[in-house]
């Protein structure tokens, strides 16, 4: 696969990143502290647009591997659904002139549709992984390249949002600009990568897919089950932390101006990493390197939590080692889930590529709802409330989430790990299986 293809899929994924960590690290705080609902409230949002997910991503998993069209099963979807994804990301980060119960179900309203329409765009476009190559090592590289999109798109909202919403007015009116810009980008690049990729890896032309095919591809899936809950644990990690620390900054160190500094460069320091993804994984296994990076991430997050607030370099050192150790979590997670796509299909004779990825879609969906909503629920349970000074009992709650949580989610990373079997000599003998098999 030339490196035109792989830039051409890979910036989709800068795009989807822009609503992405944009609800990620700022929806909660743009909830509690400008739209102007509590923490209890802003919880129950985050967690009833999972359930929604909990339909509607099998749901869009099973109509992707099911379309028809000359653009193919899945390309289609990432030009139907970007404009509409823009539009309700812009409403999503809206404050209406209403009394609080009114913003609240406007915050239901916008959020779950938000989260369906995030769903349309973003199963086919990760499952198109799968579709543009079978080759064990080509797809690292890919994942790899994706990654790097994902991390710039990360890195321009989170520089970006501190620096630009302080320009308007109101933060409400800053929120709403900058959203309408970012839905603007998010939507052009994802036609730059619906017209620069082309799925070559198809089901066999005989394949008729039932609801038992799909369910049994999921569910009858050691690996699958593996990759899940690596996928689980990663974005539960990496959501407490990106949730937290816009109040770490404000209220712990009281320096809300660093927060673009700390997510600037920990972002920078993953892309000079990513590098080194592919030849951590050719030299110890997606699953060892997966390990190696926990670890890396553990004794970070420890090093953090040891550091004063008040000591701005430290503070800044150790976020970017955290940062540093999840990326080989962020992109072999994406390269090992297409294997057992080939995997499923090996064992039970059927390619059910979109019942694989909305699966591992949908509880990484719910790993960053339960990572919201838990922050939500601790902040209000130790007595936050916002744009005062905080007890200590709340700044030490704080920085706890920001650190020894993600730490023990990483213990539990790096176990897991153990016990993935999928390994390049297992996938090469499939592979070579399923082409005899034609």
């Amino acid at each position: 696969m030339d490196s035109k293809k792989s830039v051409g899929y890979a910036i989709g994924d800068l795009g989807i990143n822009l609503y992405f960590i944009s609800s990620m690290t700022f929806l909660l705080y743009f909830y509690t502290d400008v739209l102007k609902i509590s923490p209890v409230a802003a919880a129950g949002v985050l967690l009833v647009a999972r359930v929604v997910d909990a339909i509607t991503d099998p749901m869009m998993g099973a109509i992707a591997e099911r379309t028809n069209t000359r653009w193919g099963r899945l390309r289609p979807y990432l030009l139907w659904g970007a404009i509409p994804l823009g539009v309700i990301t812009v409403l999503t980060f809206t404050v209406p002139d209403l009394d609080e119960t009114g913003r609240v179900l406007w915050a239901y309203a916008t959020y779950v549709l938000f989260g369906i329409l995030y769903t349309v765009v973003t199963i086919p476009y990760s499952a198109l992984t799968a579709s543009l190559t079978d080759d064990y090592q080509e797809r690292t590289k890919l994942s790899t390249w994706r990654m790097g999109c994902a991390f710039l798109g990360a890195g321009v909202v989170t520089v970006a949002v501190p620096e630009l919403v302080p320009l308007f007015e109101t933060e409400a009116d800053g929120y709403q600009a900058v959203m309408g810009l970012f839905a603007v980008i998010a939507s052009l690049l994802l036609t730059v990568t619906f017209f620069s990729t082309e799925e070559v890896i198809k089901p066999p032309p005989q394949q008729q897919l039932g609801w038992r095919d799909s369910l049994q591809a999921v569910f009858d899936n050691g690996p699958l089950m593996i990759v899940i809950a690596l996928f689980t644990i990663g974005m539960l990690s990496f959501t407490v932390r990106q949730t937290i620390a816009v109040y770490y900054f404000t209220y712990n160190m009281g320096r809300p101006d660093l927060l673009s500094t700390f997510f600037g460069l920990g972002l920078v320091v993953m892309l000079i990493g990513l590098p080194a993804v592919p030849a951590l994984a050719a030299k110890f296994g997606k699953a060892g390197a997966i390990q190696l990076g926990s670890l890396f991430s553990i004794i970070a997050c420890i090093g953090f939590y040891l550091t004063p607030a008040d000591d701005f370099f430290w503070t800044i050192f150790w976020g970017c080692l955290v940062a540093l150790g999840g990326a080989p979590v962020a992109v072999l997670g994406w390269a090992m889930i297409p294997d057992t796509v080939e995997y499923a299909q090996w064992k039970h004779g059927k390619r059910a590529d979109g019942a694989v990825y909305s699966s591992a879609s949908f509880f990484q969906k719910l790993a960053k709802a339960i990572g919201g909503a838990g922050v939500a629920l601790a902040l209000g349970a130790v007595g936050y409330v916002a744009n005062t000074e905080q007890t200590p009992e709340t700044l030490e709650a704080i920085k706890q989430l920001l650190s020894l949580v993600p730490a023990a989610l990483m213990i539990v990373a790096l176990v897991l790990a153990r016990f993935y079997t999928l390994d390049s000599k297992l996938h090469g003998r499939i592979r070579v299986e399923l082409q005899a098999r034609g």
